[in-house]
């Protein structure tokens, strides 16, 4: 197991200690806000065109965001990993999806045969990544994807003045902390061209781009309407 997943975990089992092993130490472990940032997820994918019926491979689930909002949907399938147990037993818990597959990893591995995947998400996981390990998961979502399948990067970048709190936040963390990584586009680019996806887009994380047909709102109390974003720019690449 390498050092970050250590650091996940302990990261988890702090707020627990803190905050009790119910609901809310697992919410805030992905950085609460779980419902809103979920529903941004779905409405993506929908943007993206996903549809009754496909395989949605997703890497970091965390205590289940974005599969609380696909597992209505009967006709989706999923596999969810996560390197946290407890993360893994709450997205289980919480869709009550007996079809579904959720697996515990600790190493860079997706748990899927090739070819097979519609779409592999990587919501705030190349965040926490080492750049060797981000590039071997675009190796593996390759492997997985089939033709014309998605890989879905959310990430963190210097070029957007309001991620710069959290790189500050980043350097006066004590020792041990999860690492915050940084990405650059050129290095997502670079990345997907040896790797197999190419580049479809990138969507800046502070501009509307993700179409939503209802009013989502934040726990601060304020909302976004018609077009959402996730805080995080969007990379989409796409298996050819």
């Amino acid at each position: 197991m390498s050092q970050g997943n250590h650091a996940y975990i302990d990261h988890v089992r702090r707020l627990e200690q803190r905050l009790g092993s119910g609901n809310e130490a697992l919410r805030l472990a992905v950085g609460g806000e779980s419902e809103a940032v979920g529903k941004l997820e779905y409405y993506l994918l929908r943007s993206l065109g996903l549809t009754t019926g496909p395989l949605v491979v997703d890497i970091g689930c965390g205590s289940g965001r974005l599969a609380q909002q696909l597992a209505p949907d009967k006709g989706i399938r999923y596999i969810g990993t996560d390197v946290v147990p407890r993360l893994i037993e709450s997205a289980q818990a919480l869709t009550m999806r007996d079809d579904w597959k959720f697996s515990v990893v600790d190493d860079v591995q997706i748990p899927c045969t090739d070819n097979v995947a519609d779409f592999v998400t990587f919501f705030s996981v190349l965040t926490h990544t080492t750049h060797e390990e981000s590039f071997k998961y675009l190796q593996e979502a390759s492997r997985c994807l089939k033709v014309g399948g998605h890989v879905v990067i959310s990430f963190l970048e210097f070029r957007l003045p309001w991620h710069w709190e959290t790189f500050i936040a980043s350097v006066k963390a004590k020792a041990g902390r999860p690492l915050i990584q940084f990405l650059d586009r050129d290095a997502i680019a670079t990345w997907a061209g040896h790797s197999g996806p190419a580049v479809d887009s990138f969507f800046d994380g502070d501009k509307g781009h993700i179409p939503i047909p209802e009013e989502i709102r934040w726990e601060n109390g304020t909302s976004m309407k018609s077009l959402g974003n996730l805080g995080q720019s969007v990379a989409v690449l796409r298996k050819v």
